[in-house]
């Protein structure tokens, strides 16, 4: 005789075995299901089952009984579409901050979330070895410390790494330890960064999550002033070029007339435009000056071109001199 206790839990035996392993072209019937359950050491009678379903689809559960052949029930539909579920895996693949152990413990959660049929479509498409992908297996966990700190407003603590020559992340300046008020995390060329307010030096900075070592929370409220309650993270994203800071500018560039898309997906729509002439337009752009800034303009090979302010134009002259001089 069945065990009360497996009696009880032979909705949720049902909702799994649907679940997992149905679909409109794989419906499961009745039998199935009955043998399934006596393999589960569930005695079970049609009549007990059918009630079952109906209370699942009445608590919102999409099961269709399917009179056709291949006649019997099936789930037909998920939280996750199946193009979502790609989505989530690309994502995770292509994350460099995910380490290829984690990406694969990920993508097989992801795969849980739909039946057997669909997850081995899934499967075909996952290419995590060889990948570049960080070393940093507390890289989720620094995501959660970061998390915590600026939902409850408080400072952490850490120390920061840099890559020696025997590739190995080590903590830089012998071990300093950062005392910061994070402020937001954003993506960046496929990595985190911290975005933090640094009040000794009064000004923003950023770290790279994947390289943060040791981090702490404390129990000191961090600082609120200007900079940390006024912070505009749209703005500070379209400012910066690959999160190196550098002093704000607002500088005129002429470009040419087939990059207005470039600029509109880098600054937005409310990015000041003015044609100069059939060929050429100007956009006052609110920057943060640095190489990086510079590396974007002269990628474009000529079809970008500093107007003003004279200042950081003569930088940027020097700037490819140095890199021609460096040749």
């Amino acid at each position: 005789m069945a065990k009360t206790s497996d009696q009880k839990l032979k909705i949720l035996y049902i909702i799994s075995l649907l679940a997992e392993n149905t679909d409109e072209e794989h419906p499961m019937p009745m039998a199935d299901i009955i043998k399934y359950l006596e393999g589960q050491g569930i005695s079970a009678e049609r009549k007990s089952i059918y009630n079952d379903i109906a209370m699942l689809q009445q608590s919102g559960y999409d099961i269709i009984n399917r009179k056709s052949r291949p006649a019997g029930y099936y789930m037909a539909s998920r939280d996750f579409e199946l193009a979502e579920l790609k989505l989530l895996v690309d994502a995770v693949q292509s994350s460099k901050f995910i380490t290829e152990k984690k990406s694969n413990a990920l993508i097989s959660k992801i795969e849980k979330l739909t039946n057997k049929y669909e997850a081995r479509k899934l499967q075909r498409q996952v290419y995590v070895t060889n990948r570049v992908k960080t070393s940093n297996e507390s890289i989720l966990y620094n995501i959660d410390y970061i998390n915590e700190a600026i939902t409850d407003g408080v400072k952490i603590e850490f120390k920061y790494g840099e890559w020696n020559l025997q590739k190995e992340l080590v903590p830089r300046k012998n071990g300093k330890v950062y005392r910061e008020n994070p402020i937001m995390m954003m993506w960046d060329d496929e990595y985190y960064y911290l975005v933090a307010y640094d009040d000794e030096d009064d000004k923003i900075k950023h770290f790279r999550v994947d390289k943060m070592m040791s981090i702490v929370v404390t129990d000191s409220k961090i600082v609120r002033n200007r900079i940390t309650s006024g912070f505009d993270a749209a703005v500070y994203a379209r400012e910066h070029f690959g999160m190196f800071a550098g002093r704000e500018e607002v500088v005129s560039v002429r470009f040419s007339n087939n990059l207005i898309g470039v600029v509109i997906d880098r600054f937005g729509r409310d990015v000041t435009i003015i044609k100069e002439d059939d060929n050429f337009f100007k956009a006052r752009l609110k920057v943060q000056v640095s190489d990086q800034f510079f590396g974007w303009i002269s990628g474009f090979h000529g079809q970008a071109v500093i107007v003003s302010p004279e200042t950081v134009r003569n930088d940027y002259i020097k700037f490819i001199e140095d890199i021609g001089n460096a040749l």
